[in-house]
Protein backbone atom coordinates (compact mmCIF):
# COMPACT_ATOMS: atom_id res chain seq x y z
CA UNK A 1 0.00 0.00 0.00
CA UNK A 2 1.48 3.33 -1.10
CA UNK A 3 1.82 6.19 1.37
CA UNK A 4 0.64 9.67 0.35
CA UNK A 5 1.27 13.03 2.03
CA UNK A 6 -0.86 15.97 0.88
CA UNK A 7 0.51 19.52 1.25
CA UNK A 8 -2.05 22.31 1.56
CA UNK A 9 -2.21 25.98 2.62
CA UNK A 10 -4.77 28.70 3.25
CA UNK A 11 -4.46 29.66 -0.44
CA UNK A 12 -6.29 26.52 -1.60
CA UNK A 13 -9.93 25.51 -1.19
CA UNK A 14 -9.26 21.87 -0.33
CA UNK A 15 -11.02 20.37 -3.35
CA UNK A 16 -7.96 18.46 -4.63
CA UNK A 17 -7.44 17.09 -1.10
CA UNK A 18 -11.11 16.03 -0.98
CA UNK A 19 -10.83 14.39 -4.40
CA UNK A 20 -7.78 12.42 -3.21
CA UNK A 21 -9.54 11.44 0.05
CA UNK A 22 -12.59 10.26 -1.95
CA UNK A 23 -10.35 8.35 -4.37
CA UNK A 24 -8.64 6.54 -1.48
CA UNK A 25 -11.94 5.86 0.37
CA UNK A 26 -13.53 4.37 -2.76
CA UNK A 27 -10.51 2.11 -3.35
CA UNK A 28 -9.79 3.74 -6.72
CA UNK A 29 -6.43 4.93 -5.35
CA UNK A 30 -4.74 2.05 -3.58
CA UNK A 31 -2.96 4.13 -0.97
CA UNK A 32 -3.16 5.56 2.53
CA UNK A 33 -3.01 9.29 3.25
CA UNK A 34 -0.43 9.30 6.06
CA UNK A 35 -0.49 13.07 6.64
CA UNK A 36 -1.99 16.36 5.58
CA UNK A 37 0.67 19.06 5.98
CA UNK A 38 -0.22 22.75 6.08
CA UNK A 39 1.94 25.83 6.52
CA UNK A 40 -0.87 27.57 8.46
CA UNK A 41 -3.51 26.53 10.99
CA UNK A 42 -6.34 28.20 9.04
CA UNK A 43 -6.21 26.15 5.82
CA UNK A 44 -9.69 25.02 4.74
CA UNK A 45 -8.39 21.54 3.97
CA UNK A 46 -7.53 20.92 7.63
CA UNK A 47 -11.25 20.57 8.38
CA UNK A 48 -11.47 17.86 5.75
CA UNK A 49 -8.43 16.08 7.23
CA UNK A 50 -9.94 16.17 10.74
CA UNK A 51 -13.27 14.88 9.46
CA UNK A 52 -11.54 11.79 8.05
CA UNK A 53 -9.12 11.37 11.00
CA UNK A 54 -6.04 11.98 8.85
CA UNK A 55 -2.93 13.01 10.84
CA UNK A 56 -2.17 16.74 10.53
CA UNK A 57 1.19 18.48 10.66
CA UNK A 58 1.75 22.26 10.61
CA UNK A 59 5.04 23.35 9.02
CA UNK A 60 5.24 27.17 8.88
CA UNK A 61 8.92 27.28 7.81
CA UNK A 62 9.89 25.80 4.45
CA UNK A 63 13.31 24.91 5.90
CA UNK A 64 11.60 22.37 8.20
CA UNK A 65 9.61 20.56 5.51
CA UNK A 66 12.30 18.02 4.58
CA UNK A 67 12.69 16.83 8.19
CA UNK A 68 8.92 16.30 8.55
CA UNK A 69 8.66 14.50 5.20
CA UNK A 70 11.55 12.20 6.07
CA UNK A 71 9.79 11.26 9.32
CA UNK A 72 6.58 10.42 7.43
CA UNK A 73 8.45 8.73 4.54
CA UNK A 74 5.70 8.99 1.88
CA UNK A 75 5.85 7.28 -1.52
CA UNK A 76 4.20 10.32 -3.09
CA UNK A 77 3.81 13.95 -1.99
CA UNK A 78 0.82 15.77 -3.49
CA UNK A 79 0.86 19.57 -3.65
CA UNK A 80 -2.74 20.75 -3.35
CA UNK A 81 -2.76 24.53 -2.94
CA UNK A 82 0.66 24.57 -1.21
CA UNK A 83 2.08 28.10 -1.44
CA UNK A 84 5.64 27.79 -0.08
CA UNK A 85 8.56 27.35 -2.44
CA UNK A 86 9.69 23.71 -2.32
CA UNK A 87 13.43 23.80 -1.68
CA UNK A 88 15.78 21.93 -4.02
CA UNK A 89 16.89 19.71 -1.13
CA UNK A 90 13.30 18.38 -0.86
CA UNK A 91 13.09 17.75 -4.62
CA UNK A 92 16.48 15.97 -4.47
CA UNK A 93 15.33 13.81 -1.52
CA UNK A 94 12.10 12.80 -3.28
CA UNK A 95 12.88 12.65 -7.03
CA UNK A 96 9.79 11.98 -9.18
CA UNK A 97 7.73 11.67 -6.01
CA UNK A 98 6.30 15.23 -5.67
CA UNK A 99 3.14 15.81 -7.73
CA UNK A 100 1.87 19.26 -8.66
CA UNK A 101 -1.02 20.55 -10.74
CA UNK A 102 -0.12 23.65 -12.75
CA UNK A 103 -2.89 25.90 -14.17
CA UNK A 104 -1.53 25.77 -17.69
CA UNK A 105 -0.42 23.29 -20.33
CA UNK A 106 3.21 22.37 -19.73
CA UNK A 107 5.01 20.89 -22.76
CA UNK A 108 7.01 17.65 -22.64
CA UNK A 109 10.23 19.54 -23.45
CA UNK A 110 11.34 23.05 -22.50
CA UNK A 111 10.94 24.34 -26.07
CA UNK A 112 7.93 22.16 -26.90
CA UNK A 113 4.33 23.20 -27.52
CA UNK A 114 1.16 21.46 -26.38
CA UNK A 115 -1.69 21.37 -28.90
CA UNK A 116 -5.28 22.01 -27.83
CA UNK A 117 -7.97 19.54 -28.97
CA UNK A 118 -8.74 21.86 -31.92
CA UNK A 119 -5.08 21.94 -33.02
CA UNK A 120 -4.29 25.46 -31.78
CA UNK A 121 -1.27 26.11 -29.57
CA UNK A 122 -1.97 25.73 -25.85
CA UNK A 123 -0.92 28.30 -23.23
CA UNK A 124 1.77 27.24 -20.70
CA UNK A 125 1.18 30.01 -18.12
CA UNK A 126 4.68 29.59 -16.75
CA UNK A 127 5.12 31.47 -13.48
CA UNK A 128 1.42 32.30 -13.11
CA UNK A 129 -0.76 31.33 -10.16
CA UNK A 130 -4.39 30.29 -10.62
CA UNK A 131 -6.30 33.59 -11.02
CA UNK A 132 -3.58 35.16 -13.19
CA UNK A 133 -3.36 31.95 -15.23
CA UNK A 134 -7.12 31.96 -15.92
CA UNK A 135 -6.94 35.65 -16.87
CA UNK A 136 -4.04 34.89 -19.21
CA UNK A 137 -6.08 32.19 -21.01
CA UNK A 138 -8.78 34.82 -21.61
CA UNK A 139 -6.34 37.63 -22.55
CA UNK A 140 -4.50 35.31 -24.98
CA UNK A 141 -7.76 34.57 -26.83
CA UNK A 142 -7.02 30.87 -26.23
CA UNK A 143 -9.68 28.42 -27.38
CA UNK A 144 -9.00 26.10 -24.42
CA UNK A 145 -7.84 26.44 -20.84
CA UNK A 146 -6.19 23.48 -19.17
CA UNK A 147 -3.97 22.18 -16.44
CA UNK A 148 -1.07 19.78 -16.17
CA UNK A 149 -0.24 17.29 -13.44
CA UNK A 150 3.52 16.80 -13.30
CA UNK A 151 6.40 15.74 -11.09
CA UNK A 152 8.18 18.71 -9.54
CA UNK A 153 11.67 19.39 -10.86
CA UNK A 154 14.26 22.07 -10.11
CA UNK A 155 13.17 23.76 -13.34
CA UNK A 156 10.37 26.16 -12.35
CA UNK A 157 6.84 25.12 -13.46
CA UNK A 158 8.24 22.17 -15.39
CA UNK A 159 8.85 18.47 -14.84
CA UNK A 160 7.89 15.00 -16.14
CA UNK A 161 4.26 15.15 -17.31
CA UNK A 162 1.74 12.81 -15.67
CA UNK A 163 -1.44 14.06 -17.33
CA UNK A 164 -3.29 17.04 -18.79
CA UNK A 165 -6.89 18.16 -19.06
CA UNK A 166 -8.57 20.74 -21.27
CA UNK A 167 -11.65 22.94 -20.86
CA UNK A 168 -13.18 24.79 -23.81
CA UNK A 169 -13.38 28.54 -23.25
CA UNK A 170 -16.87 29.90 -23.81
CA UNK A 171 -17.96 33.39 -24.84
CA UNK A 172 -18.58 35.49 -21.75
CA UNK A 173 -16.30 33.38 -19.55
CA UNK A 174 -14.80 35.10 -16.52
CA UNK A 175 -11.84 33.97 -14.42
CA UNK A 176 -14.34 32.49 -11.95
CA UNK A 177 -16.63 30.71 -14.43
CA UNK A 178 -13.69 29.25 -16.35
CA UNK A 179 -11.88 28.01 -13.25
CA UNK A 180 -15.07 26.55 -11.78
CA UNK A 181 -15.39 24.21 -14.77
CA UNK A 182 -11.67 23.49 -15.07
CA UNK A 183 -11.44 22.72 -11.32
CA UNK A 184 -13.77 19.73 -11.72
CA UNK A 185 -11.47 18.26 -14.37
CA UNK A 186 -8.37 19.17 -12.34
CA UNK A 187 -9.69 17.21 -9.34
CA UNK A 188 -10.47 14.20 -11.55
CA UNK A 189 -7.03 14.39 -13.18
CA UNK A 190 -5.31 14.19 -9.77
CA UNK A 191 -7.29 11.06 -8.90
CA UNK A 192 -6.60 9.44 -12.29
CA UNK A 193 -2.86 10.13 -12.02
CA UNK A 194 -2.64 8.76 -8.46
CA UNK A 195 -4.69 5.73 -9.41
CA UNK A 196 -2.17 4.94 -12.13
CA UNK A 197 0.89 5.56 -9.93
CA UNK A 198 -0.35 3.77 -6.81
CA UNK A 199 -1.97 0.79 -8.50
CA UNK A 200 0.98 -0.15 -10.70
Amino acid sequence: MKRIAVLISNKGTGTNLQAIIDGVKSGKIQAEIVAVISDTIDALGLRRAKEFNIPIKIVPEKENLLKVLKEINPDYICLAGWKQIILDEVIDAFPNKILNTHPGLIPDTMNGIVKNPDGTNAVWNKGKMTAKAMQNFLDSNATYAGCTNHFLSQEFDFGPILGRCFEKIEGGDTVESLYQRLKVKENQLYVDVLERLCNE
